[in-house]
């Protein structure tokens, strides 16, 4: 499989409603998108999002590392998935969202010249292990604003057959984040709550969140302490939270859970494919935690498009089973860029919407240049 092709368009797509981190404040989703060509006419598209505070990358920095990936990608043949992640570590060091937009375009083409589609490419690569079958993923949604707009939409939302929510904490202070998680969770008793502080919390107040009456009814917490701080800390509040901890910012591959599994620090990670560097490290990432009978939440980015949302869903559909959740990231978004976006049902993504062959969505090329980011433009080799 040769590269004939390559073009690459950097977005920039307004959310729906502004998104309030611990840290920032998020009104528009920028990403790149990829396409790549082969020499029999294929197009594979791949996806990866800006991310500052996670991954260090800003729109121009990720769109100058996918060009140098890609000026080099047009050079080898592209054979065997198994070797694309150390033929891309062989053209540059690091740069894993760079790295998980071109491996998904690449894969995206591999599974279509073979006509099978990504998640059961991914299912064979378990072949011997009994992975049960799910023929639809939970979708969590997200909570925001005032509590008065958290709760107006959780009772919309929950109408509509969503059962799995996230609050965003760590932006106010401890004593109102816990009358949020209080009230939300009262109201949405029996569904599967967690919180979200992006590591801004110190250690101290993290264990009195956790410990305090308010936060008991919570399915998890995720990053409630800094990336940065020490094993012994996550260590420390894992043995005194009667909350299962999940990471997230924490958590960039196998190495990570590898090492925080062995000090006995996570019930879970949540798994987002700009981390580990792509579909296949963040699958492997997925089996790992399931064989310690750990628990796996799927994300996007804030906010990705369809199409890294049918690559992230695959790895769901391909393991059989996502306690934690899916965070499909485009329905924050005001539009998207695929004529048929991926869409909830009754609160969950049903495995009929992605393709029989492929990654599962293809981009509408209109719609992907309507979204141009202002001051760039699409680069084409």
């Amino acid at each position: 499989m040769k590269i004939t092709q390559a073009t690459i368009f950097p977005l920039s797509i307004p959310l729906v409603d502004p998104i309030k981190m611990a840290k920032e404040l998020i009104a528009d989703a920028k990403t790149v998108l990829l396409c790549l060509t082969d020499e029999e006419g294929r197009q594979g598209w791949g996806e990866a999002s800006v991310a500052p505070l996670m991954t260090g990358e800003t729109l121009e920095s990720l769109l100058a590392s996918v060009k140098y990936l890609v000026d080099k990608a047009r050079e080898p043949e592209w054979s065997d998935p198994k070797y694309f992640a150390k033929a891309c570590d062989a053209i540059l060091y690091g740069n894993p969202s760079a790295k998980s937009c071109l491996q998904m375009a690449l894969l995206d083409l591999y599974t279509q010249k073979n006509s099978i589609s990504l998640w059961k490419y991914l299912r064979s690569l378990s072949a011997g292990v009994d992975l049960p079958v799910f023929t639809e993923l939970p979708l969590l949604r997200m909570l925001g604003g005032t509590l008065e707009k958290e709760m107006a939409d959780a009772k919309s939302f929950r109408e509509a057959g969503f059962k799995h929510w996230k609050i965003k904490i760590g932006s106010l202070s401890l004593k109102e984040d816990l009358h949020r998680v209080e009230v939300l969770s009262d109201l949405l008793e029996g569904d599967v709550i967690s919180v979200d502080a992006n590591g801004a919390m110190s250690l101290d107040d993290a264990v009195q969140f956790c410990t305090s009456k308010q936060a008991s009814k919570l399915s998890f917490a995720e990053q409630l302490i800094h990336a940065d701080c020490a094993l012994a800390d996550f260590v420390v509040l894992k043995e005194r939270s009667p909350i299962p901890i999940g990471l997230d910012e924490s958590i960039h591959g196998a190495d990570e859970i590898e090492a925080f599994m062995s000090a006995k620090a996570l019930d879970g990670a949540s798994l987002k494919l700009i981390k580990t560097g792509g579909v296949l490290a963040a699958w492997k990432c997925a089996q790992i935690l399931r064989r310690n009978n750990l628990k796996l939440n799927l994300a996007c980015k804030v906010a990705e498009t369809s199409l890294a949302g049918a690559a992230t869903a695959a790895i769901g559909f391909a393991i059989g089973d996502v306690p934690w959740g899916f965070s499909m990231s485009n329905q924050y978004l005001r539009f998207d860029i695929c004529d048929r976006p991926l869409s909830a049902k009754h609160g969950h993504l049903d495995i009929a919407q992605l393709n029989t062959t492929g990654v599962g969505v293809t981009p509408n090329l209109d719609r992907v240049k309507d979204a141009i980011a202002q001051g760039h433009s699409v680069i084409q080799y």
